[in-house]
């Protein structure tokens, strides 16, 4: 881990030509370079304006200085963060002079690592400082900024309470041995340890959903040759992204676009028409549209609404169609015979009726998808989603209750074991918002962020 005695700089904004670009210092030396850069002493959380040169007395640009004074700082320590014009060249030479003024090159993520050294984040703050910067959709950043603002670790303290008040009502009887835990003691610590473990089950599961945050949920379009499928994606995206032919097995290959919907980001694929084929080109592009269906989150079955056999689809589609990830869409609604009722053969809860050629019911078609997404993101009010490092956390978490269980059982009763694994399960879950031990851990995590930050 950098030794925090150091004075660090990077630059905060991307590379490339732009308006303005920032250049961030932190440590004891920034007071220094701060009063250098002007006649009068520098002011804690004032902007100056100031002509920024080199030791050598060169003038390198006309900048803009803001000083802060630890602890009332991003790091915790003097920062001094440098607005200059947004030429890469004048941010170089900049960087340059303050490297051989006595600071150094900061490694990826050293200011967030800093920050939460010296307590101004935990863990899983410093982490969703990263999940900020790339979030890609409004559910993405509610989530980060939840995080951001302690809803992880809130979830995670009110856990650990919950085991320390079980712990201490355990640890009484230890220390009394004359009292045995009388069977309805036992049986009120069973059910304390049912309802922690419901609940971190229940966080557990939340890292789906980040995953699906992070990839975006996979929504395929799939149906029989020439049902409109490209037609629709065209319409989805807004702009002609596929080719759209009368002639059968046009789509050879499944094309993928990015959309956000209901504040979701969504891989939206438009996949080959599935029929049987001796066209070994076109049974290519049949396999791989099975292969892609595996993994959705959501099959929307565009099939032709003026077609009279709405069942002719082989059973290899079929086959992978489950009724709580399909909407059926009945295309071509805007055809006279698209108004004779027929039943529908395929599996779904939903069925939405739209022309992807005019536009007709694709705000239907858009509510019905938004609400499945809605449903599969939902995971409470709080917005919080886990990452890996989380789960493991408290997958081991749940282990060890399980194990102290076990210890409470009526013919496996050993108090002292009960107390060890409950001690075992607040330590793995204390390692999520803040266990500093793990030097090499930390910095694991902090070499993920870009520099500057």
């Amino acid at each position: 881990m950098p030794g925090n005695q150091d004075t660090i700089v990077a630059l905060a904004t991307p590379q490339g030509t732009s308006a303005i670009a920032l250049i961030r210092a932190s440590g004891p030396d920034t007071s220094g370079l701060a009063e250098a850069l002007g006649s009068s002493p520098a002011l804690p959380r004032m902007a100056r304006r100031a002509d920024y040169r080199s030791q050598a007395g060169e003038p390198i640009d006309t900048v803009i200085a803001t000083w802060f004074k630890g602890p009332h700082s991003y790091t915790g320590e003097d920062v001094l963060e440098i607005a200059c014009h947004g030429n890469p060249f004048i941010a170089h030479k900049i960087l340059e002079d303050l490297l051989a003024r006595g600071c150094r090159s900061a490694e990826p993520g050293e200011f967030t690592q800093r920050a939460f050294l010296n307590g101004k984040l935990d863990l899983t703050q410093a982490e969703a400082v990263m999940d900020l910067i790339h979030a890609s959709s409004d559910r993405a950043l509610a989530a980060a900024n939840a995080q951001l603002h302690g809803g992880l670790a809130q979830r995670i303290e009110a856990l650990i309470g919950s085991i320390l008040d079980l712990l201490a009502r355990i640890e009484a009887y230890i220390d009394f041995p004359e009292e045995d835990l009388p069977p309805e003691d036992r049986d009120k610590a069973q059910r304390s340890l049912l309802s922690i473990k419901l609940d971190i089950n229940s966080l557990r599961s939340t890292e789906r959903y980040r995953t699906l945050l992070n990839n975006g949920f996979k929504v395929i379009i799939a149906g029989p040759p020439n049902a409109g499928k490209s037609s629709l994606l065209n319409r989805l995206v807004g702009r002609e992204r596929a080719l759209v032919s009368s002639e059968p097995g046009t789509t050879r290959d499944f094309i993928e676009e990015r959309l956000i919907i209901a504040g979701h980001k969504v891989r939206i694929f438009d996949t080959a028409g599935v029929r049987e084929s001796k066209s070994t080109l076109e049974s290519l592009g049949i396999d791989k549209t099975l292969e892609v269906i595996e993994g959705a989150d959501v099959v929307l079955l565009v099939v032709d609404a003026a077609d009279p056999d709405l069942s002719a689809l082989p059973k290899s589609l079929t086959d992978k169609l489950t009724t709580d990830r399909v909407i059926v869409v009945m295309n071509k609604c805007d055809l006279p015979t698209a108004a004779i009722p027929r039943p529908i053969p395929y599996p779904a809860t939903t069925v939405v009726h739209l022309s992807a050629l005019f536009g007709q019911g694709t705000d239907n078609l858009i509510s019905a998808l938004s609400a499945r997404l809605n449903q599969l993101g939902d995971h409470g009010t709080d917005g919080v989603a886990v990452n890996a490092r989380h789960a493991e956390a408290l997958n081991l978490a749940a282990r060890a209750l399980e194990s102290a269980e076990a210890w409470l059982g009526p013919d496996t009763h050993r108090i002292e074991l009960v107390a060890s694994d409950l001690r075992a399960s607040l330590s793995e879950l204390s390692k999520i918002c803040g266990d500093a031990d793990n030097e090499r851990m930390l910095d694991r995590l902090f070499a993920t962020f870009c520099i500057g930050k």
